[in-house]
């Protein structure tokens, strides 16, 4: 290895701690992408690319209703002159401002390919054309009366504003998402009718809260409609803090077929899921059989969207089989809300949906003052120099004679008339036939007009209720433009309860319910068998496998699956494997630990419970439905201390319990001793000096214990006859009654 290279010495070399460079850079660009990129300032809605899009549009005089231009053309006057990054990231920000489906007002009018709702990317920006939208002239009006301030470009050639004057709510009402440094933004677009109806409302009643203003504004508006399936109070939580979600999901109908059938047709899809992907992901989902209600999607769309759902059965519940498709596509999506802008330009911060209108109103405000002062400039120039014109009107022949014979009129007109310099420039500037008398009656009626107009703009500007009042007046003009009975202004998306299933299991709804007969052999493979078989004889095992459990059930039900580490898997009946072969093993269907034991196999019964005790005697009662594991992984509901494994699990029917262990001692003790619980040791349920617990069953106190001996036959003892074995829980026992097995089992099981 060579030497470590020294640093060069010299004059003008400083040395810096890395760490103290890495942190400066570092936040330099933190700034720089969220003051200059990736959050939208609140007064105007705008990230600056946007902004400069616009600008750039506006020098182009890409008006609406004017031609198309190139979107080359913009682009290039955007990269050149405003926003030094890549054309393409530039153009991408121009389709998106034109994309109907992703803006719910958009701001560029395109003309071409720009994409489509399938995800499709636009065509190169050579091919499409653009011009600006009314919107877009809205957040534009009044950019030339000095309404805002304006800064040199990245090189100082040119200048740009620093946010528009915004007579549109563009940061609610076409959205904005974003990623910067530390932070992030995420605003859904929503109705401008709604939020116009709140700023009025925050204008007369200016301490009005959220929850005011939610009479008004529902709720967010998608350009692809939807509905909202969220409660009025967490809807409200979010807009209070400015932080949240919402779910959408997409519309459908069900349209009847011949001879009883139907199929599901989706309509509306969820905001910014595209389309062709939604369909590749469900294809693939019926593909994996991972939806067996479904026999086939197809996508029918033209200008507007058509997706049809084909079921696999016509009687299938179409609720409950939507349903299914929420829980597991794209189909109901979560729509963040995290309204977190640049205040005044320059601060982060997350807003309310109080704040974000008064952020808006009051930059409207600033723009108002700041349009009256500069038309009550141009009024005073223009007054000053009527005045000078209409003196000279006195004495029209002086100011000629002037004009002929000095060499120098002009200061000879401003000590003759006693002028201003401005008013001599106007004079000296004045055509010949300017000066008819009928120029002289329309400078006065100039003059009367414009003092007229001076007069109510600095009343205006004296009075804040006045000003309100204005702005007021310019809201319900863009409130009656995108009105709700228009085709741009009407509410796409609507708001609906969920459908109660909570109680309903859609996998076992959404299968035909019939028959099974479940079969588990020794060495852990299951399959099923078609029916409820009596005779299971005749079944062919693997090698040398045999029986080891059987139970009838139904397709639509859960089995459960009890390991010696105390873990339950569960697997859908459905999805077992046929009678036709040697079936499947268990451990291939749950991640079951190879150390463990498969202990027993049942089915799920609602509201069954169930007792579970480990080898050692301690056990507790636990309801079927926390036995149910939702992972391949299985659910713990017995917990194990060194040694230790589970060891049975019976259903409980009745009050008492009967348990017997290795040293063949009894002991009988009341249920309610046993607690209840959804996971843990449990307590003890019988004391053994060696060794641990067999079996235990339980009954009904009154009605004896009853078991089966090696034969089947019944054996009963009556509760008189028991008082010898009945005690309390965690006590020894004693040898069983006469004619119990030998090998300690009662002989039922779950």
């Amino acid at each position: 290895m060579g030497k470590p290279v020294e640093p060069p010495s010299g004059e003008g070399v400083t040395s810096i701690n890395l760490r103290d460079a890495l942190e400066e850079r570092y936040l330099a660009y933190a700034l720089s992408t969220i003051m200059h990129r990736a959050l939208p300032d609140a007064r105007d809605g705008l990230k600056p690319v946007h902004r400069r899009l616009l600008f750039a549009m506006r020098l182009l005089k890409l008006d609406p209703g004017a031609a198309f231009k190139k979107c080359a053309r913009v682009v290039g006057d955007v990269i050149g002159k405003y926003h030094p990054h890549g054309d393409q990231s530039v153009y991408d920000a121009l389709v998106r401002l034109a994309q109907d489906f992703a803006q719910r007002y958009p701001l560029v009018d395109g003309q071409g390919n720009f994409g489509n709702i399938d995800g499709d990317n636009a065509a190169a920006m050579r091919y499409t054309e653009a011009r600006l939208t009314d919107v877009a002239r809205l957040l534009l009006e009044g950019l030339d009366e000095d309404s805002v301030d304006f800064r040199e470009t990245y090189d100082g050639s040119e200048e740009e504003p620093i946010v528009l004057p915004a007579a549109f709510p563009n940061l609610l009402a076409n959205g904005s998402q974003g990623i910067a440094v530390g932070m992030a933004t995420s605003i859904p677009p929503h109705n401008v009718v709604e939020l116009c109806d709140a700023a009025l409302y925050l204008i007369s009643h200016p301490k009005a809260t959220v929850d005011h203003l939610l009479e008004f504004v529902h709720g967010p508006d998608f350009p692809t409609g939807g509905i909202i399936i969220d409660t009025a109070e967490s809807i409200a939580e979010t807009y209070r803090t400015g932080r949240g979600g919402f779910r959408v999901r997409a519309h459908w109908i069900k349209e009847e077929l011949p001879r009883g059938g139907y199929q599901i047709v989706v309509t509306e899809i969820p905001w910014l899921v595209p389309k062709s992907r939604l369909i590749e992901k469900i294809a693939e989902l019926i593909n994996d059989k991972k939806l067996p209600f479904l026999a086939d999607v197809r996508d029918e769309s033209a200008e507007d969207v058509r997706i049809v759902f084909e079921p696999r059965n016509r009687t299938l519940d179409p609720v409950l089989l939507m349903e299914s498709l929420f829980k597991m596509t794209e189909l109901e999506s979560r729509i963040s809300m995290n309204m977190n802008v640049l205040t005044s330009g320059l601060v982060p911060k997350v807003l309310n949906l109080q704040e974000a209108l008064r952020e808006w109103l009051d930059h409207r405000r600033v723009v108002l003052q700041r349009r009256t002062n500069n038309r009550l400039g141009q009024i005073a120039r223009r007054l000053e120099i009527l005045h000078g014109l209409l003196v000279i009107y006195l004495d029209l022949d002086k100011v000629i004679k002037i004009i002929r014979e000095k060499d120098e009129p002009k200061p000879a007109l401003i000590k003759a008339f006693g002028l201003t310099e401005i008013q001599a420039d106007a004079i000296l500037n004045t055509r010949l036939r300017s000066l008819r008398k009928l120029e002289e009656m329309e400078l006065k009626r100039e003059l009367s007009n414009l003092t007229d107009e001076q007069t109510k703009l600095n009343a205006l500007m004296a009075s804040e209720t006045a000003q309100w009042k204005s702005i007021s007046a310019q809201i319900r003009d863009v409130k009656k433009i995108y009105a709700l009975d228009t085709e741009i202004g009407a509410r796409r998306t609507d708001f609906a309860e969920p459908p109660e299933t909570g109680g309903i299991d859609l996998t076992e709804a959404l299968v035909e319910r019939e028959p099974l007969t479940i079969v588990v052999t020794e060495k852990g493979w299951i399959r099923s068998l078609k029916g409820h078989v009596q005779d299971l004889s005749s079944l062919q095992f693997k090698g040398d496998d045999g029986l080891k459990f059987s139970f009838h059930s139904e397709t639509t039900a859960k089995i459960l699956v009890l390991a010696t580490d105390g873990k339950i898997y569960t697997l859908d009946a459905s999805k077992l494997p046929g009678g036709r072969g040697f079936g499947d093993p268990i451990r291939l269907m749950a991640d079951i630990d190879e150390t463990a034991e498969i202990i027993h196999v049942f089915a799920h019964k609602q509201g069954q419970k169930y007792l579970l005790c480990s080898n050692i005697g301690r056990g507790f009662i636990i309801t079927s439905e926390e036995m149910v594991a939702n992972t391949r992984k299985g659910r713990q509901v017995l917990n194990l201390d060194a040694g230790e494994t589970a060891k049975l699990v019976v259903p409980v029917e009745g009050d008492t319990l009967a348990i017997i262990g290795e040293n063949r001692k009894l002991l009988i003790f009341a249920l309610d001793q046993v607690p209840e619980m959804s996971r843990g040791k449990g307590v003890r349920l019988q004391k053994y000096k060696d060794g641990g617990v067999v079996d235990a069953t339980t009954f009904v106190l009154k009605d004896g214990l009853t078991w089966l001996d090696t034969s089947g036959r019944t054996w009963t003892v009556a509760k008189t006859e028991l008082r010898d074995w009945i005690g309390n829980r965690a006590e020894t026992g004693r040898l069983p009654p006469k004619g119990f097995p030998k090998s300690g089992k009662f002989g039922y099981s779950a």
